[in-house]
């Protein structure tokens, strides 16, 4: 099997190197204990350039085993996370690398992006039709260029028709240890996380998110909605006053709205309330009870549905986690 890791170099960070080089010793460690234990067949894992001599502005060089030019056919091509956002600005290597990808990939190729290395993976048109991930930091700002893709940022990896994808920054290890089970098994994979310590089978970021409002828009009157509800979200809010407030039909205002955002008003207040929920529940000693009260909600059985639907963990498992005193 040839695993092909993107030597990215163009338009790349941190956080670029640290996905090539993660994927690169964990696929290795992942082929040694493989061939340790005496299963038949070999693994050549590789960086591969878009050129035969690599180049980079970052403070990391990468130095690639060979360049696309080189290979005539691989099994697994990794894309890392990249400064890419915007197909007009991706640059001449990377234009190299999309039709290398989408070519690899009608001959049989699977693919997997890290975190923003999804902006490069939709740019070959081969996420149509599919649900992705990628870091929740930036899902607007992808909705907004590929409103056409379905983008499921809750998700922490996503599998489909030969393409992988994950949500952002250090998850892009729990994507590595879901390949290495895939293309190899689940012995290697539980290998690998104790080795490297990886938590495994963690299958949602939704906790780890920021609700940061969706206000990347120009409809003043859902912007002056938002602040209604961010400004009283601990109050009792009728969907409908708001709505008559600005002079506008329930069904109108719900569609305007989710236009906008792409939430529904209930589900953005939600959000709002969930996301001071979190922050009480890291920074003070409040009980799940106060918290529920203090955001606005009275049925706690109700607030343990949608706080668990947004953030994949119970009220008191989140306060357990991330409480500041509770771990210290």
């Amino acid at each position: 099997m040839h695993i092909s890791i993107l030597a990215i170099t163009e338009q790349s960070d941190i956080s670029t190197t640290v996905c090539m080089a993660g994927s690169y010793e964990i696929f290795t460690r992942a082929a040694a204990f493989w061939s340790q234990n005496g299963k038949p067949g070999k693994f050549n894992i590789q960086l591969v350039s878009a050129y035969d001599a690599g180049n980079s502005d970052g403070i990391f060089a990468p130095k690639p085993h060979c360049s696309i030019n080189d290979i005539e056919q691989t099994d697994l091509i990794i894309i890392p996370a990249s400064q890419i956002r915007e197909y007009a600005t991706i640059t001449p290597g990377n234009q190299l690398f999309i039709r290398w990808i989408e070519q690899q990939y009608k001959n049989g190729a699977e693919v997997a992006s890290m975190c923003s290395g999804l902006f490069l993976l939709a740019a070959t048109g081969l996420l149509a039709k599919k649900t992705c991930s990628t870091h929740w930091s930036v899902a607007d700002q992808f909705r907004a260029q590929h409103p056409g893709i379905n983008l499921k940022t809750e998700k922490l990896i996503t599998d489909e028709g030969g393409i992988y994808t994950n949500g952002g920054a250090y998850s892009f290890l729990h994507l590595l240890l879901y390949l290495v089970e895939k293309h190899f098994d689940r012995q290697t994979a539980v290998f690998c996380a104790k080795i490297f310590q990886i938590d495994l089978d963690r299958n949602l970021q939704a906790e780890f998110s920021i609700f940061n409002g969706h206000k990347n828009h120009v409809d003043e009157m859902v912007l002056n909605a938002q602040n209604d509800f961010e400004n009283n979200f601990a109050q009792k809010i009728s969907i409908e006053a708001i709505a008559a407030k600005y002079n506008v039909g329930r069904r109108n205002f719900d569609r305007r709205f989710i236009k906008a955002t792409g939430l529904a008003p209930l589900d953005y207040l939600q959000r709002i309330r969930i996301e001071a929920a979190k922050k009480s529940f890291e920074n003070t000693r409040k009980t799940v009870n106060e918290v529920m009260y203090d955001i606005g909600y009275n049925d706690p059985k109700a607030f343990r549905e949608v706080f668990n639907r947004i953030t994949g963990l119970s009220p008191l498992e989140y306060k357990s986690k991330y409480n500041i005193e509770g771990r210290l």
